[in-house]
Parts: C-alpha cells; structure tokens; sequence
C-alpha cells in the first residue's frame, strides 16, 4: 500500500490561529455550492458520462475511476469511485486539484462522501463513491487530469475525456526536438561516487531503522550489490562506491515508523552528492539537494511518474502476439503522452525531460521483453512424470510465434545507442532479457544442433554463435550496426563465459604438454575447446565502442591477475566476523554457504532436492553446510522454523535479520538468491571460478577444488 506508507498521518500541533477560520470558510464555500445547486440557478455547460483515462497513477493496490464529469459555471465537478481492497486505508487530500491541457490547475473546493485530510478505511465491499467539487474550467477543455496535491505517492488520474474526443498524443521526435540537450563527452568515466547528508531529528527508535541500503548494479562488472550506510546517532551519513557513467539510483530503509524510507539520487562519476532529509510544513520529508547532478534533475528525481507503472498494461498483456502490437502501441503512446503532462506540472529543463524521456525507452523495452517472457510460460508447462519433469506445450502454434524475431519489431523506436539509457536502474535486467530471448538464442544456434538439440563444443562453433547472435540483435533491435545495448549483450554473454574458457587454457596447456599424443590427436583436441587466450580477441573484435572495449580489456586483465585460489576476508566488518566465528566453530572444515530465504522458490526447490545428497556428504569430516538466511528478526519467524525442523534439522542454520543479511550481499557482491560461497578452513573465501555452484554436480566440483587447493 504505498500511497498509505508514504504519506502516513503525523500527530503534528498546529498553532496557527487561524486554521479554525479557514475551516470555517471551507464549510461556508461547501453549504454554498450545495444550495446554489439545489436552486438550480448553477448553469450546466456540459456532461462527460463514463469518461476514459489514459493512465491510473500509484494505486497500486486497487483503482481510481472517474464516472462523470459535470462543467458548470459554479464548479467543476467528478463523480469518482475508489476500488481499494476492504480494510485497508487511503487517503485524499484538500491540495487536490484538476490540470487542463495547457498546464491550468483548477483546486479542489470540497468533497462529499469521504473527509479529505482523514485516512479512510475501505469498506467491506471495496467500492467507495464519492464526489469532489473544483474551481470551474472551462467549456473548451476538452482533457483533464486529476492529481491529489504536489506530494509524493499522490494518486492521478490522467488523460480524463469524453471516449468520443480524439487525443493528440505527442511523440518521441517531438518531445525530444523540444527540449534539446547535449551529453557531456566525460559521460563514461569509472570514478568513485559519494552520497553524504543528514537526516534532521533523527532519533533510531522514533524512525524505526539505522541503515540504508541500496540495491545497485554497473553493467560493466560481473555480479551485482548491495550498498550499506549507517546512520550515525546525529543522523549524518555516507557511502562511497564506484561507477562507470551516471546513474539514478535510491538508497531504502527497512521497517520505517515516520513514513519516510527513501533518499532517491542522481549523480555523476567523481561527485559528492550533498543531500540533507528534513520534514516540510505537512511534516512530510523532503529531501533537499546541494549543488551537482541531483540539483540540477531535482524535479525530474521528485516526479512521481513512475514510467513501470505506466508500462504495466504492456508487462501484464494476456494476449496472443498478433495482438500485442495494437497493446504496445497504445502504452507507448499513453506513455509519451503522460510525460508531456508531468512536464506541464513539473517544467521540466532538457536534461530532465531527456532522462525521462531515456526512462519512458526503457521502461517500454523492459515490458515488451518481460511480455514475450511470461507469454512463454502460459504456453508451456512442465508436469512431473516419472520422477521427473516433463515440458507439455498448451499452444503449439503460438509457442512458434515466441521465436519469430518480427514480432519484436515494437522495439524498433528504441534508441539503443542512447547513453542515457544507462541511468535506469532496470538497464541491466533488459539487457539480460534481450541477451537470453529465444528468438536470438535460436538463431545464434541455427545450423550446429543435432536432433537432440546438442552441438559439438569447439572453437569454430563459438565464433559461429557469437556472429549469428549479434545479427539477431542488429535485427531484434531494427538497426543496421552493433548497437551500443547489442554490445553490453555481447559483453555479459563474454563475462558468464569467461571463468569457462580459463579452465579450457588450462585443460590446452595439459593437451600440449602430453607427449603420448599424436600432432592429429593435438590438433583435434586443441579444436574441441574455447580457451581464453583465442576466445578473447574473437570478443574484443566485435567491440567497436571504445568504452565498452577498454572495459573488456580491464576485465580481462583484473581476472588473469587473480593468481590465488583464495582471499583473506576483511577485518573490521561485522559480516565477516560472523563468518569467522563458523570458521572457529568447524575447525579443519571448507564452509560452503547457501544464501536463502523463506520467500525464494528455487532456494527452497534447492534444499529440499539435495536432502538426501547433503545427508550423504554430512558423513565427510572436511565439508560442512551453512544455511544463512534473512528475517524481518534474528529470532525468525514460525513459518522459518517450521522449514528449518523439516527440511534443515541436522544442518547449521543461522537465522539474521534482513539489515544483516544485505550486509552479507555487501561482503560477498551479490543481489539474487540462492547465492553460494565457499570459504577455506583458514578462513578465506575461494575465488569465484572455483567455488561451489550449489548441490548439482557439488561431489566433482568440490573434488576439482580440493585438488586445486592441495
């Protein structure tokens, strides 16, 4: 219930003396209106009856409707109905107001059938009716907005007009035309990125947390994170970390009391960003900017257009392909059409309405894939046969139309070379939705499967994969060139690669070094594998972007340097220190960690398949399991419990809370669970491309690895 979290009611004081007075001439306004209305002398100039909307803003957990809209010379007036699940509160507020197409707001003057200002309690039917009243506008309005208050979380009605009316929707060109804006030439730079402030009052027990946490991901580095700061008893704060290129990113608190929990922020590679958290005359917090980046973008930061939200109708499609077109196009257009209208609100400068407008690309991009996604799953099953799973297809023929790359062609008004692109937290996640989409990961294996849909694992049939894959991506994207997102694919697909080809140079150099082989035999062998040392410069010629180049080549250097098989820990970090304790706990013994959580289906998945393998390698006097898991409390929940007696009684379990657990994501760089790590019994942390992946081939991983470390 967000709009409920963010704007949660304060017990404020207020001691203005004239707050009684202004109730006052509220209610004289309300009793007024009421009898001119009922004197019928109020002159009706037109009714909107069932009026559409182009978007329905932060409700997320229910929907705002407009039913009629009634103009008069007295007022404006819209009938509403609230869908909200029972029981649960929402709130409007008097600054609510109506915008027209030219940007004039039209404040509300009184509502019937809900209190503003008053949280409201959703009744048993989930429907609540209601009705407001505001400032009259004029007849020629043809669309109108409804947005409660300048507020954070407000909810909004937008594009509202008669379904006779046609719209003019603005597009990308157009918007783009209007507010020119030039990249700076440093815009790829790996420097560090400061965030530092305070938080004025901070009291630990009165806001309910101590630490904010932020979840980030550099497309150019291998594994995600999350970041950590404390909250000093002050409430001053700061976090240093690196970046390769500008990012918008927010920093969250965990079980926040005062209705504030997140410092959202904008900045460039080598700034300090200055933020100072202090609450406004509503006691509402605010965050206020210093100079840099987030200053200079600190409307387009507040703005609460959440551009997932207006791709949602795009995400969540049911629909066939052949009717995904006409859904696309219509997000796409109401998209470009509510960020004309925030721009009226919020006057936006260039380079804010060039990174909304990087956003809005984005955001659609992500939908168009996640659609194609989750349509794959309703036209497929698997069902347990036989001790097994086995895929059912529900729809052959639209199971076909998933792999036809012209059904993508939605994607075609994106500009995937757009640096800008880059500042949505949600690039790195379309990048892997574009990477791994059928259509491109079918065409990259045309012509080398056999008919169990097998290949033959050598070094032509890899430069066969990487040349059709990045024609698929110049024809999934509607380019004629390697675009710069077709380049990140083809970075990632080398950086999941890489610990892969490094085993095979090390599995050439044993084939070459073998004196029984014929130069026949060594020829083919050689063949069979991908070692790095022919794999990277095949990778590094299909980089025409000097930046993407230059970091592939860091990459590569940084990973050959990693001479030892294992890293000390660091000291003076309480995440570690708990490692070290189990460490001190199983003397003699390799640690390997299971990351997990009550609400993550495939950790779950994990541990209950490898019950019975774990049962069989608990005998080992060298290994020993640890379950780490997140709850809202070190104590854990009943339901935690209740699994660990099942399915985890005879294992060590550590139970943190979620602050702690981030913490651990933090010392070991990763974001998605079940993570695994395996730590020597001195206590060190084996490097990655040794580790153990988790329980399917753990007995030859582990065996590979105690031969390593010997």
């Amino acid at each position: 219930m967000k709009n409920a979290i963010k704007r949660e009611p304060c017990k404020l004081v207020c001691k203005w003396p004239s707050v009684s007075l202004l109730c006052n001439k509220q209610t004289i306004i309300t009793i007024l209106l009421a009898i001119v209305a009922m004197a019928g002398n109020a002159k009706t100039y037109k009714t909107i009856k069932n009026p559409v909307s182009v978007a329905c803003v932060h409700v997320s957990n229910g929907e705002l409707k407009a039913h009629e809209v009634i103009f008069r010379d007295t007022a404006t007036t819209v009938h509403f109905t609230m869908e909200y699940p029972k029981g649960q509160y929402f709130r409007f507020v008097k600054e609510s107001y109506l915008m027209d197409e030219d940007g004039n707001r039209y404040p509300l003057r009184s509502a019937e059938g809900l209190a503003l200002d008053t949280w409201v309690q959703s009744p048993e039917s989930g429907v609540t009716d209601f009705t407001m009243h505001f400032k009259p506008m004029p007849k020629k309005v043809q669309v109108f907005d409804f947005i409660e208050g300048d507020v954070q979380g407000a909810f909004m009605l937008l594009g509202l007009h008669d379904k006779k009316a046609k719209l003019k929707y603005p597009t990308l060109q157009e918007l783009s035309d209007a507010n020119p804006y030039t990249i700076p030439a440093n815009w790829f730079t790996t420097d560090t990125i400061t965030i530092r402030g305070c938080i004025e009052g901070y009291d630990a027990e009165k806001f309910g947390f101590t630490s904010m946490e932020c979840l980030y991901e550099d497309v150019f580095e291998k594994d995600a994170t999350t970041l950590v700061f404390n909250i000093a008893p002050d409430g001053t704060f700061e976090k240093r970390f690196q970046a390769s290129y500008p990012i918008r990113q927010c920093f969250f608190a965990r079980g926040s009391k005062v209705g504030f929990d997140e410092i959202p922020f904008y900045a460039h590679p080598g700034e300090t960003i200055e933020v100072t958290v202090r609450p406004d005359e509503q006691g509402q917090y605010q965050c206020i900017y210093g100079s840099g980046s987030s200053k200079d973008v600190e409307r387009w930061l507040k703005s609460d257009l959440n551009m997932s939200d207006l791709a949602y109708p795009l995400h969540t499609f049911k629909g066939k392909f052949s009717e995904a077109d006409e859904m696309a196009e219509r997000t796409w257009r109401n998209m470009l059409y509510c960020l004309q209208r925030e721009n009226r609100r919020r006057h936006f400068t260039p380079q804010e309405m060039q990174l909304a407008l990087a956003d809005l690309q984005l955001n659609f991009t992500y939908a168009v894939m996640d659609y194609a996604m989750y349509h794959e799953d309703d036209v497929k099953k698997y069902e347990q046969r036989d001790g097994g799973y086995q895929l059912v297809i529900l729809d052959s023929l639209e199971n076909k139309e998933i792999d036809k790359i012209e059904n993508y062609k939605a994607l075609h008004r994106i500009d995937f070379d757009n640096p800008l692109l880059l500042t949505c937290d949600k690039y790195p996640i379309t990048i892997n939705r574009i990477q791994f989409a059928r259509p491109v990961r079918n065409r990259q294996y045309e012509g080398i499967l056999d008919e169990n849909g097998g290949y033959v694992s050598s070094f032509d049939n890899s430069k066969k994969i990487l040349t059709t894959g990045i024609l698929a991506l110049r024809e999934l994207m509607g380019t004629d060139h390697d675009a710069f997102m077709a380049q990140l694919c083809i970075y990632k697909d080398m950086q999941s690669s890489f610990n892969s080809w490094r085993s095979n140079e090390d599995a050439l150099l044993h084939i070459l070094a073998d004196t029984t082989l014929t130069a026949e035999e060594h020829e083919e062998a050689e063949a069979s594998l991908q070692p790095v040392s022919k794999m990277m410069p095949l990778y590094l010629g299909r980089f025409s972007d000097s930046y993407i180049h230059q970091k592939a080549e860091a990459f590569y250097a940084a990973k050959m340097a990693q001479t030892e098989l294992s890293t000390p820990l660091p000291t003076d970090n309480p995440a570690a220190d708990l490692i070290r304790s189990l460490c001190a706990k199983y003397p003699g013994r390799y640690l390997i960690i299971d990351f997990w959580g009550m609400g993550c289906g495939p950790c779950r998945a994990a541990i209950q398949n490898s019950k019975a393998k774990r049962a069989e390698m608990g005998k080992r006097d060298d290994v020993k399991f640890v379950f780490i898991a997140g709850e809202r409390t070190a104590k854990g929940s009943d339901e935690y419990h209740q699994y660990v007696n099942e399915w985890l009684a005879d294992e060590e379990t550590v139970c943190i809370t979620n602050t702690d657990f981030s913490r651990m994501q933090e010392l070991f760089r990763f974001n998605g669970i079940p993570h695994y790590e395996t730590i020597t019994p001195d206590c060190r942390r084996v490097r990655d491309d040794l580790s153990i992946s988790g329980y399917y081939n753990i007995d030859y991983e582990l065996q590979m690895l105690l031969e390593k470390l010997k």
